[in-house]
């Protein structure tokens, strides 16, 4: 009988429909909980290969907790405000709304074609009314709390655009769409006030050990906890400037003090300074961004005043408006020490000031300097009167301590971390609930007025804000005093929708954000999964919208993500013609191993380094085609196979035909012999005696189940599913070898196949509920138990197998006698020294040697 998914696929996704099996119900206490949730989709007209491997993965994870007896929560919805939906509604003449719902149902049909366990019951989106109603009433409920607040804060503007531009999306000085030259400009905000909850959210990193260790690391860094001084530097006319500063030792080495063009001296010095306001206006030309602004020459203008050193007496220093100093970090402004900072060190030889070394190399002699490159190792403190001869940690706590005998300054705790502007000039987001009365200042929303619904008579053929130009939308009467005013014309950031919506799978009142019965049951999610992408924004704003959440009365856990992995990408070969251009899989004819134009056979094509699947690239696969083509199961068992999920996967097509080979293959293995089994539920006949053959098939079969239960716990997909071709190789090698012939055979062969199908199942569902029904097995494969392995049967001889990669020894592994090849080659993946020695190279080769040697043959792209 052929494997034929296309008749399997739609009728086993049917069945479940009808049945209900995805469907969680109610809390249940008795019973063990799990949630499992995938980052949701931005629907943005179609999947693409990155949420197959993305929600294949949440998938398996699912099925296999469902079968050990969990109750799973397993949910979907849609992160749908944004910008794109905006752009279309400019470039295809539609509406935000049309464009955004016509791809969803698009996209929920793909989804649903790929066999997820999902419970379509809970579906949100971010755009809808009954979603965004609750999100209006908890910013209401952060405001009585004093987690929002509303300023002028320093924002990067498109001029064309006419809109607040997040730091990315600057690019090199210029907005990212309309490529005009960026303005920094004070406009009103929104923030959140995450600075509230800054140290919680750094020292809850350490309660996350499931999470990577490379995210939390990310989130450490940009949380940024420093300890140091602030320092009082007193000016002439009785000003003073702060500085804050982590290398409070260097102090008497600073030779100027720099400050911020948007520090509030530099502003008020700036009405009277024509020279100074030009310069400040020139500063506001490009982006805000560290790394922008680390790029730019580093130029200053010399104020009319000096500042008193604050240790060393009769010394001033001159003061400088600088274009590198930030006024969100620190004080916004900096003492200057050439000797010990590059940058400082280049603003210093430009403008001719002193440089004065005041940490030297152990061993160094009373004449060190600074050349052309500032010293910034470890050593010794000189130049400094009493601090010399210190290590710089000694330093720095004996500045400290003079500093507070001296009343100049005193040690501080500060962060990177700044709070969350949460206000963007655009249409398609969550209007924000406030309205700007003259009399009474900002005014929230009554709450029985809410949902504040977006206008849909909006027309996008101008720049900026559509809200802004509507008629009437924005004019309403004041809530407190009666009086004319105008409602807040500003949406929420996306980043908002997200970071709240796996409390809202749990329950969906009508009345109330969350469901404090089913949140405190579901929460918080056991498994999340997601691209790396989110590590810092997206999980950060997530972790301290649970805490805010919980202040207001919503939520009872502060972490929202008990465990999180981050899965790699789907890459993909490029290819080029001879003229250059791109040229795309389904573009392609090949021959002997080389590309040509389909539409051109006699032009060769060149084949380029493999790179994450991208329109831009045009090395994108279409997962609809490939689903058609070969099947769910197919897509998802390549994509689970082929590496391990934390690395990129390389897509080809040579790799999915194997995959569709091989669950050929498992269809074969039942359906040719499911005719010579015992009925089903047999009990086992008399073993003792049974052949060799017999027992060697159970024993691979328990050790199989206990493997894969394992590897899926630790989701080592890959691992788990080289275990089931060993298995599968195994009961092939059983029945060739004719020994399913007798009572103990036969059963043995029914315990196995039926055990091969049950794990191949959470990756290949549709294949699995086939061939459970082809053993004649009652009701739904998707609702019976994980098989259990016999204890006593997992015992089994091992053998050490070196592993090498390009020929070089980088590990051993210790593994049963017998192990296939797939299974090692897994297991060797694994190996840290393994992983490094690949890189981003490709395996395209393996040298197998059985029970003595793996060598991985890698190129690199």
């Amino acid at each position: 009988m052929p494997y034929d998914p296309a008749s399997m696929d739609a009728r086993w996704q049917e069945e479940w429909r009808r049945a209900g099996v995805f469907r969680s119900g109610p809390p249940d206490s008795r019973r063990r909980k799990y949630y499992v949730l995938e980052m949701f989709p931005y629907p943005s007209g179609g999947i693409h290969m990155g949420h197959v491997r993305n929600y294949a993965m949440g998938d398996a994870v699912a099925r296999f907790k469902r079968a050990q007896g969990f109750h799973v929560l397993h949910p979907m919805g849609w992160d749908a405000f944004g910008l794109p939906a905006e752009n279309a509604a400019k470039e295809k003449n539609t509406h935000p709304a049309e464009w955004t719902w016509g791809n969803i149902d698009k996209m929920r049909s793909q989804l649903r074609k790929m066999g997820l366990s999902l419970e379509w019951e809970r579906e949100v989106a971010t755009c809808a009314p009954d979603y965004y109603r609750h999100q209006q009433a908890m910013f209401l409920d952060f405001l009585e709390a004093g987690l929002v607040y509303h300023k002028k804060a320093l924002v990067n503007w498109d001029p064309v655009e006419q809109t607040v531009l997040a730091n990315e999306q600057v690019i090199d000085g210029k907005g990212w769409r309309s490529g005009a030259p960026v303005e920094k400009r004070a406009v009103e905000q929104w923030f959140f006030r995450i600075t509230d909850m800054t140290e919680d959210l750094l020292v809850g990193l350490d309660e996350l050990p499931a999470w990577p260790d490379k995210v939390r690391l990310m989130q450490r860094n940009w949380i940024g906890r420093s300890e140091g001084a602030r320092i009082r530097f007193a000016l002439q006319g009785g000003e003073e400037v702060h500085v804050f500063t982590t290398r409070a030792d260097t102090l008497f080495g600073a030779t100027f003090l720099a400050i911020s063009p948007e520090h509030p001296l530099a502003l008020k010095l700036s009405e009277s300074d024509a020279g100074l306001a030009a310069f400040i206006a020139e500063c506001r030309r490009g982006g805000m961004s560290e790394e922008e602004i680390e790029r730019k020459e580093k130029v200053g203008y010399r104020l009319g005043v000096s500042a008193a050193h604050p240790l060393r007496d009769g010394v001033s220093l001159p003061v400088f408006v600088a274009n590198f100093v930030l006024m969100g970090y620190g004080e916004g402004a900096i003492f200057g020490c050439p000797g010990h900072d590059q940058r400082d060190l280049d603003f210093a030889r430009k403008y001719d000031l002193p440089v004065i070394a005041v940490v030297a190399p152990e061993g160094a002699g009373a004449d060190f300097s600074i050349g052309e490159t500032a010293y910034l190792g470890e050593g010794r403190i000189c130049n400094s009167e009493f601090l010399d001869g210190m290590t710089i940690a000694e330093a720095k706590q004996a500045v400290v301590a003079r500093l507070g005998e001296t009343g100049a300054g005193e040690g501080v705790v500060r962060f990177r971390l700044r709070d969350w502007g949460v206000s963007r000039q655009r249409y398609w987001g969550c209007p924000i609930p406030m309205i700007d009365c003259k009399a009474c200042g900002s005014v929230p929303v009554p709450r029985r007025q809410l949902p504040v619904l977006l206008p849909e008579d909006v027309k996008f053929d101008a720049p900026g804000n559509p809200l802004e130009r509507h008629p009437t939308w924005s004019k309403v009467a004041c809530p407190q005093c009666g009086g004319e005013a105008r409602r807040e014309t500003d949406t929420l950031d996306t980043f908002v929708d997200s970071s709240w919506y796996y409390a809202r799978f749990c329950g969906a009142p009508k009345d109330a954000p969350t469901d404090r019965a089913a949140v405190d049951y579901w929460m918080p999610v056991d498994q999340y999964i997601g691209g790396i992408e989110h590590a810092i924004l997206h999980l950060l704003y997530s972790r301290f919208f649970a805490r805010a959440m919980r202040r207001c009365g919503h939520l009872s856990v502060d972490e929202p993500f008990a465990s999180l992995f981050t899965q790699g990408m789907v890459c993909h070969e490029t290819y080029a013609a001879p003229d250059g251009r791109s040229v795309a899989p389904d573009e392609l004819i090949w021959r002997e191993g080389k590309p040509f134009l389909r539409d051109a056979p006699e032009v060769a094509v060149t084949i380029g380094a493999a790179e994450k699947m991208s329109k831009s690239r045009r090395n994108v696969v279409d997962p609809e085609s490939i689903i058609a083509r070969f099947g769910a199961d197919t897509a998802r068992w390549f994509m689970l196979s082929d590496s391990p999920p934390e690395r990129d996967v390389l897509w080809t097509e040579a790799g999915v035909a194997g995959a569709f080979r091989f669950l050929g293959r498992l269809y074969r293995l039942v359906a040719d012999n499911s005719g010579s089994l015992p009925p089903p539920n047999t009990p086992a006949p008399a073993l003792r005696d049974a052949p060799d053959a017999v027992w060697q098939l159970r024993r691979t079969t328990h050790g199989t189940i206990a493997s894969v239960g394992d590897d899926l716990e630790k989701l080592r997909f890959n691992r788990a599913l080289a275990r089931i071709h060993e298995l599968a190789n195994a009961v092939a090698t059983f029945v060739n070898g004719g020994d399913g012939g007798t009572a103990a055979g036969a059963w043995a062969l029914r315990e196995a196949l039926e055990s091969m199908v049950a794990l191949a199942a959470p990756v290949a569902p549709h294949l699995g509920e086939e061939c459970w029904n082809l053993l004649g097995q009652g009701g739904l494969l998707a609702e019976k138990s994980w098989p259990r392995a016999e204890e006593s049967l997992l015992r089994q001889e091992t053998a050490l197998i070196v592993v090498q990669v390009n020929g070089r020894r980088r590990g051993a592994l210790t593994l049963p006698k017998g192990v296939e090849q797939e299974v090692a080659v897994a297991e060797a993946q694994e190996i840290a020294a393994v992983s490094r020695a690949i890189g981003e190279a490709a395996v395209e080769r393996v040298v197998w040697v059985p029970d003595r040697l793996v060598n991985l043959v890698a190129r690199a792209g």
